[in-house]
């Protein structure tokens, strides 16, 4: 299972990023995909989560309005967009996917077991 997260860079506060998540080894249409967040001396924060179908489903309350996913099953890969970008989205973003958790609504797992290396978001005020 291999998972590579890209599309971070640095914009200024307002702005937007696509991220993207190339994923392979795995069902891509039967797992969920999760975006998760850390900034420094801060925990690890889900951001959003893309069902098996790809519909999103959690989004956490500090991005709520702002986060568009999806994903793309011809490419095995999955998007996060974030709109009107503020300085605390500074982090680095990773994606990760699992066999067996799932994420609801209101419900996002911490223990994926496959993870990719992050792509870094700064937003400049």
């Amino acid at each position: 299972v291999q998972l590579q997260a890209s599309g971070g860079g640095t914009v200024q506060s307002g702005g937007s990023l696509r991220l993207s998540c190339a994923t392979s080894g795995f069902g891509f249409t039967g797992q969920s995909i999760g975006w998760f967040r850390q900034s420094p001396g801060k925990e690890r924060e889900g951001v959003a989560c893309i069902s098996a179908s790809g519909n999103l489903m959690y989004v956490a309350d500090s991005v709520k309005g702002r986060v568009t996913a999806s994903k793309e099953i011809a490419k095995t890969t999955a998007y996060l967009q974030i709109d009107n970008l503020k300085p605390e989205d500074t982090a680095v973003y990773y994606c990760a996917t699992d066999p067996v958790l799932w994420c609801g609504n209101t419900y996002m797992p911490s223990g994926f077991g496959s993870w990719g290396q992050g792509t870094l978001v700064t937003v400049s005020s």
